[in-house]
């Protein structure tokens, strides 16, 4: 695996910042709390997420700012992989709005989801990650100072070989399983044994037989007596038919009685209305007598000469055709009244409204006299405080005669100086770390050696190979106490220049005010020079329009009245129309009285004939009643005639005899019924229980065959789970061996030194460190130099072990190592150089180094710088070319 691409908006120190990165060594390079670790936990933070720092997302959201993105282009088996992660804070929250991972054939929406592409992707967590490949910073001494246990947990989960403990623990979870399962199943199979034997024993057989032969003799007895109740049920159904069609026609000649009584009725009723249809012909005939005197007076007065339908309506034509003249003029008219009225008013009120803006204008022709004169008063005012102003300004001026830079260049020369202050504290800072640090080693050796012991390693003076060293503390101490004198009148000169430095920058700014000021003041006299001409030319302006609106007024005064007066005469015309179209609709009512009289007229005579026609309809239905009445007098002579009373009752007692004995019948059969349904009952009950034999064989068979498999499986998942126990111990064996080799190789090489012969690693992961002469340590008595190359020889050698054991299945990551030379002084930092080009040439295909010290350059392929901006607090990173660092830096120590 290799990251090809980081880009970082507002994460951490980061603003907007875009990295490419390379195979092989790269080393980012630059000052304590310059951002150099931050880039890292932005790789570590896009693969898993914020909670792989031990951190919230506010916690990676650069200070002040509400959107946050991360971006990670790699290579992971020939394959490109890109990862995408968006923060937004709302309120108090911040939460994820994006996270994607994008590659060939996958894609992946969500924290939780990328998190497990990754995971199965690298084959390692977080917390693997940390473990092999990312030696984070102030971690270095991680694997050393873990108990055994802990060690053990840490390289199998890196080695996978918890995998075949979890199998393990899998095999004999499905053992006791399947214990479980075969002691259920023994113990069913005994209990079927059991009932199966129960069930031979109760002779099923012989009590089927016997039922039987008794449910068929019930049987036979059900049916002869269905089939006399059949015969009985013949009978009364005949004789019911019998007396059923006597009913009928008893029923048919009562009908007949009853209809020939209505015919009567209905023929009299009938004749009854005809003789009142005639009375209402009669009075309907004097009604057109009557209409007729009214029509001819109602014609008389509409001025007709007849009072047909032709002459009416063309008179009631002549009348609507002079309505509608009558109506358009007046129409007309109404709209001439209203609109003559409408301009009288319109001018009255406009003359109102112009006599009302002249004296506004008047009005304000004032209030600007009066405003051009404080404008005047305010123009004297301003041009006394501008040259209050012009008098400060020279006098702040003159102060930049005698400083360092000139107007414009002090925000500048302080940064300058504030940069310089800062260097220096950083100095104060570090060499009274080294100082504190130097005397306590001091006090350690001093110590040791009052001991009797060697200050170094901690063992026996008599023959140690190391030299006391309390010499070189004591003489590093009395330098670092002169330097950091220095140090700290260095930094008392330029607290004083960065406080001269912050006096000028105020003085600067009040200058750029003054300045601004001036500019403003003399555009305020301008103004109110200008407002003061304006306000006196619109006063006079308003006067002469006050004058205008005036003469205005008078005229639509007069134009006003004129109109009113024309209002009048237009009003008598409507008047006039109004009388005409009255006289207009009395003559067309007077027309519509004649035609509803003859519209009455033709009705009485549309009646007589409507009366006449039922008086016809009525006599006709009568004789078509009459000939009815005849047929059904005929038809009840007939069936008077068919009526036998005396095959009637004896059909009637025959009837009865029959429903006696139905009655009778079915309580037996319902006896037999009940006695048949319980001997149903009872084989139906054997015939279960022998079925419930034949399943309980069969159910024994098949639970036996599955006792047998179980047994079966059982002694396979034995032997499975005392395979993986073997297989895992046998891999942790192997694994322990290379280990332990590639630790030797690699502590070898980093620390060149004669005083250890070898460390031996045991199957537990307890580590211990040999001296030549056979001194077995702890690797806590180590030097805190040795202790830390110890580690890195160990993170390095499981980094090795597991490229090895899955080369060509799941490529590394990189190698990143995180600030490494904390616990280093120069001589092992050249050694922890050793081992980077020694992994370099064991085929790791990229090293990231995190540090800020200038030794490791040399070791560097690619070298990425990142420097902060004292303003803005933002950090930046460039690529730089190494080998020019590295001889710059050469040179300087030269």
């Amino acid at each position: 695996m290799r990251f090809d691409r980081i880009r970082l908006r507002n994460f951490k120190p980061y603003a907007d910042t875009d990295l490419d990165l390379s195979d092989g060594v790269t080393v980012i390079h630059g000052l304590n709390g310059s951002g150099k670790s931050s880039l890292l936990e932005a790789c570590f933070f896009a693969l898993y997420g914020a909670r792989a720092l031990d951190e919230t997302l506010g916690d990676v959201m650069t200070t002040g700012e509400d959107e946050t993105e991360i971006e990670l282009w790699f290579t992971h088996e020939g394959e490109e992989y890109h990862i995408e992660r968006r923060l937004r804070r709302s309120g108090d929250r911040v939460q994820t709005a994006t996270c994607t991972l994008e590659g060939p054939d996958v894609t992946a929406d969500g924290a939780r989801d990328v998190r497990a592409h990754v995971k199965s992707l690298l084959r390692m967590d977080a917390e693997a990650f940390v473990n092999c490949a990312y030696v984070r910073q102030g971690e270095v001494n991680k694997l050393i100072n873990a108990t055994p246990g802990q060690r053990q947990d840490m390289i199998d989960d890196l080695l996978q070989l918890g995998k075949l403990e979890e199998y393990r623990e899998r095999a004999g979870q499905a053992r006791l399983g399947i214990e479980d399962v075969l002691g259920e199943k023994r113990g069913a199979l005994s209990k079927l044994d059991s009932q199966i034997e129960a069930k031979e024993e109760a002779g099923l057989h012989d009590r089927l037989n016997a039922l039987e032969t008794e449910l068929t003799e019930v049987e036979s007895d059900i049916e002869r007596f269905e089939e006399n109740r059949e015969r009985a049920r013949e009978t009364h159904e005949e004789n019911d038919r019998i007396l059923s069609e006597y009913e009928e026609r008893r029923e048919k000649l009562d009908a007949l009685e009853s209809d020939i009584s209505d015919l009567r009725e209905s023929i009299a009723s009938d004749e009854r209305k005809r003789d009142e249809l005639r009375e209402e012909v009669r009075d309907a005939r004097d009604r057109i007598e009557t209409l007729d005197s009214n029509l001819d007076e109602k014609r008389d007065a509409a001025g007709l000469d007849a009072a047909d339908e032709e002459t009416v309506a063309a008179r009631r034509e002549e009348v609507r055709a002079r309505e509608d003249e009558v109506r358009e003029e007046l129409t007309e008219t109404r709209k001439r009244e209203t609109m003559l009225s409408n301009q009288a008013e319109k001018l009255s009120e406009r003359a109102d409204e112009l006599r009302e803006r002249a004296a506004e204008k008047r009005a304000r022709a004032e209030e600007l006299d009066a405003e051009a004169e404080t404008a005047e008063s305010d123009l004297e005012e301003r041009k006394s405080n501008l040259a209050d102003l012009e008098s400060e300004l020279d006098d702040l001026t003159d102060r930049f005669e005698d400083a360092p830079v000139s107007v414009g260049d002090a925000a500048d020369h302080r940064e300058s100086v504030r940069a310089e202050l800062d260097s220096v504290r950083d100095d104060v800072a570090e060499a009274s770390a080294e100082l504190e640090a130097v005397r306590d080693r001091l006090a350690d050796a001093e110590e040791l050696r009052d001991a009797g012991k060697c200050p170094e390693c901690g063992q026996p003076v008599e023959d140690s190979p190391h030299v006391d060293s309390v010499g070189e503390f004591e003489a590093r101490i009395e330098e670092l106490t002169e330097t950091l004198g220095d140090l700290r009148e260095r930094r008392e000169t330029l607290q004083a220049r960065v406080e001269a430095a912050e006096r000028l920058v105020e003085t600067e700014n009040r200058i750029e005010e003054l300045r601004r000021n001036r500019s403003l003041f003399e555009e305020r006299i301008d103004d109110a020079r200008e407002k003061a001409e304006s306000k006196r030319t619109e006063a006079t302006s308003n006067r002469e329009r006050a004058e205008e609106l005036d003469a205005e007024a008078e005229e639509k005064r007069e134009a006003a009245e004129t109109q009113a007066d024309a209002a009048a005469e237009v009003e008598s015309e409507v008047s006039d129309l109004e009388s005409e179209l009255e006289g207009l609709d009395g003559e067309r009512t007077r027309l519509d009285a004649v035609e509803e009289l003859r519209d009455e007229r033709s009705d009485a005579e549309d009646r007589i004939d409507r009366l006449q026609e039922r008086r016809d309809d009525i006599a006709d239905r009568n004789d078509e009643r009459r000939e009815f009445l005849a047929e059904k007098r005929d038809r009840r002579s007939e069936l008077a005639d068919q009526v036998d009373e005396k095959r009637v009752e004896e059909a009637r007692e025959k009837r009865e005899n029959a429903a006696e004995y139905l009655e009778k019948v079915e309580v037996k059969l319902e006896e037999l019924r009940e006695t048949r349904d319980g001997l149903q009952n009872d084989v139906g009950g054997v015939k279960g229980e022998l079925k419930q034999l034949e399943e309980l064989r069969e159910d024994r068979e098949e639970l036996a065959t599955r006792v047998d498999a179980l047994e079966s499986v059982h002694e396979e998942t034995e032997e499975l789970e005392a395979m993986y126990g073997d297989l895992r111990a046998e891999l942790r064996r192997r694994n322990v061996e290379s280990l332990e080799r590639m630790l030797n190789e690699t502590f070898d090489l980093v620390y060149g030194n004669d005083a250890y012969s070898r460390i031996r690693l045991d199957g537990e992961y307890e580590l211990t460190v040999f001296q030549k002469d056979g001194t077995a340590l702890d690797p806590e008595q180590l030097s805190g130099g040795e202790r830390a190359l110890f580690n890195l020889s160990l993170r390095c050698a499981i980094y090795r072990l597991l490229a090895e054991g899955i080369e060509g299945a799941a490529p590394m990551p990189p190698l990143i190592l995180d600030e490494p030379t904390v616990f280093l002084d120069s001589g092992h930092v050249s050694r922890l150089v050793d081992l980077v080009d020694e992994m370099r040439g064991l085929g790791v295909r990229q090293i990231i180094i995190v540090s800020h010290d200038d030794e490791l350059v040399g070791a560097a392929d690619e070298l990425v710088t990142v420097e902060k901006n004292p303003t803005t607090n933002r950090s930046s990173v460039r690529h730089e070319d190494a080998a020019d660092l590295a001889a710059a830096a050469s040179l300087s120590g030269d």
